[in-house]
């Protein structure tokens, strides 16, 4: 640990490199872990869950950010779902 802070004396222009790759990393980091959580169709375990579109809500975005959208199911797709249960 040392030996690194001694480099970052000795090349002052490496900080603002490695501040912003830890920021990105950060950032890839909590993305990973808040899609993991509350997004239904993204699984770690297939055995558990083999088909994890079938919990999706039509009625709720499932995009970031959602400016001006209206969701409604589908009601053709809906009525498929049924009939191939």
């Amino acid at each position: 640990m040392s030996g690194f802070i001694q480099m970052l004396k000795k090349r002052k222009e490496l900080i603002p490199l490695i501040g912003f790759m830890a920021i990105a990393a950060t950032g890839a980091t909590s993305a990973s872990i808040y899609f993991l959580l509350t997004k239904p169709d993204v699984i770690l375990n297939k055995t558990r869950n083999p088909e994890p579109w079938e919990r999706v809500d039509p009625s709720k975005s499932q995009k970031f950010i959602t400016i001006n959208q209206k969701w409604k199911p589908v009601e053709e797709l809906e009525l498929v779902k049924s009939l191939t249960k």
